[in-house]
């Protein structure tokens, strides 16, 4: 039982004892027994924070089966080895060597002391957010509910904010408060929060304590937090700027707005396919270039170390860099005056193949299973199932059941990490002493 299966088992368990307990009677609105495929596709949907549906989670499920399916989210937010680890300090055990390194691997963090007091911080840092995201959102829902229902509302949506994971209480995930400037703030700011990872928060809030301290010395921020911070701005930037260009004429969209509702909701869906699946438009009414470009937020994610899926800015950023070396005729990657090891590149290229691979598979299998939808609509789905964002064109609901199974696969993949699930199933590398000579071949 190495760390990757101990991990891969443990969401594979969450997933399965919420689908039991979202097959009760006491989970569903109207008492009677749930269906076990629906049961299993929102469990796992909510575990791997992904946000995909095959019933209205507000109308179909009682409040007992939203909080079940609020807990998972948050199991899932903050990964199996946190949350677990979280619950052995709360017993008052203490964390041994296996312990440690399974925190290690999971948080992608180098070196193993500190351990129980990062899992405390990152809990708290998860609270802070969530509940400042509930008190900002209560005076909005407030407007439209009581207040026993806007708290509750607040609280759901504010989890699933942070989290990334998607999951709304109204039947038209947000649509109705599409140009509603708090929520078009909140909900987008706790995203991105949830979405940079853990470490970047930290960075950012020590320095901002250093500041307030009047401590002169300049902070030395690491290498990790300048490429996600300056490849977040970037993508939303682009993304705001592309949608905005490819929808304003569309009046499905946003095209019969005013300006400032199209650059509010051009602003929003730059943020939600990083990875939460909130939707203020109906993305079936969306243009192709739309959608390609959703398309192609949602495959690179959010960042590591964070609650959101796809294959990570990071890895997005290194592949470029390696390429902009190559055209420059260098044989280092450097980006911001440090070398890049080859170790890491390898593990980037990696990551896209598999993940490339994996979204790959699934639009073949749903295609052939359900030959009457439209290519970019099955891709769509695939891509949002992988990358755990759970945006979609309207045709989760009516798949067939052979690719709900084949969603459900995807999303767990997509949750657990390719290259985790890989040495799940492989075990451990041997290390080998044996070295091959080097022979060149044309690339290209």
């Amino acid at each position: 039982m190495t760390v990757a299966r101990t991990i891969c088992l443990g969401f594979l368990a969450f997933a399965t004892l919420g689908s039991l307990l979202l097959m009760l009677p006491f989970s569903i609105a109207d008492g009677s027994w749930g269906d076990f495929v629906t049961a299993l596709f929102t469990s796992t949907s909510a575990v791997c924070v992904t946000g995909l549906i095959v019933v209205d989670t507000g109308s179909h499920f009682s409040f007992f089966g939203q909080l079940v399916i609020l807990m998972l989210i948050q199991v899932g937010g903050l990964g199996y080895m946190t949350a677990t680890t979280f619950l052995l300090l709360l017993l008052g055990r203490r964390l041994g060597l296996r312990d440690k390194i399974a925190i290690q691997q999971s948080l992608d963090k180098t070196g193993m002391s500190g351990v129980g007091g990062l899992v405390k911080s990152i809990i708290a840092m998860t609270l802070f957010f969530e509940l400042s995201g509930a008190f900002l959102m209560i005076p909005v829902f407030t407007q439209d509910y009581g207040l026993r229902d806007s708290i509750w509302l607040a609280l759901f949506h504010s989890i699933s904010a942070f989290n990334n994971a998607g999951f709304s209480l109204f039947v038209d995930n947000l649509i109705g408060y599409a140009t509603n400037v708090p929520i078009n703030l909140i909900i987008p700011l706790l995203i991105i929060f949830g979405g940079i990872g853990y470490q970047v928060i930290m960075e950012m809030y020590m320095w901002t304590a250093n500041r307030v301290r009047g401590r002169s010395e300049r902070g030395l921020f690491s290498l990790n937090f300048k490429i996600v911070t300056s490849t977040t701005i970037l993508l939303l930037v682009i993304g705001t700027v592309a949608f905005f260009a490819v929808e304003y004429r569309n009046p499905a969209t946003i095209g019969g707005m005013g300006l400032a509702g199209q650059l509010t909701i051009s602003w929003f869906l730059s943020v939600v396919p990083r990875t939460a699946g909130f939707n203020s438009i109906d993305y079936g009414q969306m243009s192709t270039a739309g959608l390609f470009i959703t398309i192609a937020l949602m495959f690179v994610g959010a960042s590591p170390g964070s609650t959101g899926g796809g294959m990570k800015t990071t890895t997005l950023r290194l592949v470029f860099e390696c390429t902009k070396a190559v055209l420059r005729g260098k044989e280092e990657v450097i980006v911001y005056q440090r070398q890049i090891p080859v170790t890491l590149l390898l593990k980037a290229i990696g990551v896209i193949f598999g993940s490339a691979m994996t979204v790959v598979i699934t639009t073949i299998l749903i295609a052939i299973a359900d030959p009457e939808i439209d290519f970019i609509q099955i891709l769509f789905e695939s891509v949002s199932a992988f990358a755990t964002v759970g945006l979609s064109t309207g045709i989760t609901a009516g798949v067939s059941t052979f690719s709900k199974l084949v969603l459900i696969a995807t999303m767990y993949i997509g949750r657990v990490g390719v290259l985790l699930l890989m040495a799940a199933v492989l075990g451990d590398p041997s290390p080998s002493t044996i070295h091959y000579p080097e022979e060149n071949l044309l690339v290209g």
